[in-house]
C-alpha cells in the first residue's frame, strides 16, 4: 500500500507547519485554509474509518482533546470554533487517513461551503 500524504507528513517527507505533536498525534496547518485558523489533527498511526473499532476510542478522544487545547492556545475557545470529521468521499473526505479539522478565527456561520 502506498503511503498517504498524511503519513508522508508524519514521516517528515513532506514539509508542513506543525503546531503540535506528541507520540500519538500530529497537528499542522491546512495548506488550503477555509478559516483564519484551520488545523488538521491526525493520529500518527495510519487509521481509516473502515478499520475503526473499539480499540481506537482513546485515539479518537485524544484528537478531540488536542483540538480543545489548540483552540485555547489559538485563543478561539471563547468566540467558538468548529470541529469537522469527514467520513467518506460523499462527505468531502479527500484523504482516507482519519483526521479532524479545527476551524476558527472568524464567524463561520451555520455551515461551511
Amino acid at each position: 500500500m502506498e503511503e498517504c500524504v498524511f503519513c508522508k507528513i508524519i514521516a517528515g517527507e513532506i514539509p508542513s507547519k506543525i503546531v503540535y505533536q506528541n507520540e500519538r498525534i500530529l497537528a499542522f496547518e491546512d495548506i488550503n485554509p477555509k478559516a483564519p485558523i484551520h488545523i488538521l489533527i491526525v493520529p500518527k498511526k495510519h487509521l481509516e474509518f473502515k478499520d475503526l473499532d473499539i480499540s481506537e476510542v482513546e485515539t479518537l478522544g485524544n484528537l478531540i482533546l488536542v483540538a480543545k487545547n489548540l483552540a485555547e492556545e489559538f485563543k478561539i475557545q471563547d468566540s467558538g470554533y468548529r470541529l469537522i470529521l469527514n467520513c467518506g468521499k460523499d462527505a468531502g473526505q479527500e484523504i482516507a487517513h482519519i483526521h479532524l479539522h479545527l476551524l476558527g478565527g472568524k464567524n463561520l456561520g451555520p455551515m461551511i461551503s
